[in-house]
């Protein structure tokens, strides 16, 4: 039950306890990782399976955690693209020539998954050769997110490159777009195929859109990912934030789950989009920054938006803060399973 826990609940099937993991679980906040960063850049360790296999492993020995996540980072892919870019401490992806014409994109080389990261699939491979009890979750980047960074050059508050070209050349957008989803596509196959259990988008950015422009450009590819996947018989999660206007048109991805951020209630999205999807989420990773009381008051009130408990995975509603005490990460992960075996058993 213990190895199930997790595909169980996203799956819609009953589970002993509530299970939980934690997105950026695999990094910033742990001293295993802060003293190997000392050492290695960012792509070094992402690129280096066992490294990568250790980091992702540290939560899990760390943390009573019902999955491991691989360490990566949604930038990986864009090599296969040739794409250069590099990852700079504290902005993350920073892309050397950005995406703004058609020419761009029809410029991207053709990818392939076992030919540019082929380091993600045997850290994936290690994780599960030290890890017998609990499985790993692979990810990916959401479409709309690696287009943004892709077109930005970087992060970005207003997406205005990005923008410009929806609304300037839909149409070199939505190609893009199709590049984007192949290539996620082959990107998820590889890792459901060396062991990941679980495959999540992050889509982090998806929120920038309105209801209309996702509709009209994003859904259709986000449709085709969630067909594509579901021959691996892998649950899937996809995951965005500040998109709660978005909510209903999320539900019809075709994911098996949706992760919630912190800004909208479980109860609420459950009541929106009915009971099909499971729901992962949703507390404010800010919230393992105070005290242990206000922290367990708070994933108290998580837990009671799913009063049965049923079809959910607790997370934060982001990643968790490099600020973050390990201590607080132990206390929350040993309350939810207590808390989440006592409803089971009420």
């Amino acid at each position: 039950m213990r190895r199930e826990r997790l595909v169980r609940a996203l799956r819609g099937e009953p589970t002993d306890t509530t299970p939980i993991w934690i997105m950026r679980q695999a990094g910033r906040h742990l001293p295993g990782y802060r003293k190997l960063r000392e050492a290695h850049p960012i792509l070094e360790i992402a690129r280096t399976p066992e490294l990568a296999a250790e980091v992702s492993l540290e939560p899990v020995r760390r943390y009573d955690v019902d999955a491991g996540v691989v360490f990566a980072d949604i930038s990986l892919p864009f090599a296969g693209l040739g794409v250069e870019f590099s990852i700079d401490p504290g902005l993350g992806p920073v892309v050397r020539h950005p995406i703004r014409s058609r020419a761009d994109v029809e410029a991207l080389t053709d990818f392939d998954a076992r030919a540019s990261v082929p380091f993600v699939g045997r850290a994936i491979e290690r994780f599960l050769e030290q890890e017998l009890e609990r499985p790993i979750i692979g990810f990916a980047g959401g479409p709309f997110t690696l287009a943004a960074y892709l077109i930005e050059g970087g992060p970005s508050r207003e997406y205005v490159e990005t923008k410009r070209l929806i609304y300037g050349d839909p149409g070199t957008f939505d190609l893009l777009l199709g590049r984007l989803t192949d290539m996620t596509i082959d990107y998820l196959r590889l890792q459901a195929e060396s062991g990941a259990a679980v495959l999540q988008l992050f889509d982090t950015w998806a929120g920038a859109l309105g209801p209309a422009a996702f509709e009209r450009h994003l859904l259709g590819p986000l449709r085709t990912i969630f067909d594509a996947v579901r021959p691996f018989h892998r649950p899937t999660i996809y995951f965005s934030t500040g998109s709660s206007h978005l909510v209903e048109l999320l539900a019809t991805t075709g994911a098996d789950a949706l992760g919630v951020d912190w800004r909208e209630p479980l109860g609420r999205v459950r009541r929106r989009i009915g009971p099909a999807m499971a729901l992962q989420g949703n507390l404010d990773p800010g919230a393992l920054l105070g005290t242990e009381a206000a922290l367990l008051r708070e994933a108290r009130a998580v837990l009671d938006e799913v009063p049965d408990g049923s079809s959910h995975v607790f997370n934060l509603g982001h990643g968790v803060l490099p600020q973050t005490d390990p201590d607080r990460v132990r206390a929350l992960v040993d309350f939810v399973h207590e808390a989440g075996r006592a409803r089971k058993t009420a």
